[in-house]
């Protein structure tokens, strides 16, 4: 069973912030994943804000997308 839990690193160790079940010696698995920065993903995102622009005619994709949808892609007959 995969569920998340929040823990605290203190003094080289990982502190659970709630109770766990785990039998004493039982293997775990544990994912590591930082609290989110709000300001620091802010200026990433401005740093590459617009790093796709002019890189794609979404219009002629469109276009082309509907257009190979309304031909056949198959003999459907048996």
């Amino acid at each position: 069973m995969a569920r998340p839990i929040r823990a605290r690193f203190s003094k080289g160790k990982i502190e659970p912030l709630e109770r766990i079940r785990l039998r004493e010696g039982e293997e775990i698995s544990i994912v590591i994943t930082g609290k989110v920065n709000e300001a620091g993903a802010k200026e990433k995102l401005a740093r590459v804000a617009g790093a796709w622009k002019d890189t794609l005619d979404f219009d002629a994709f469109l276009r082309d997308l509907y257009a190979s949808r309304r031909e056949p892609s198959r003999d459907l007959r048996l």
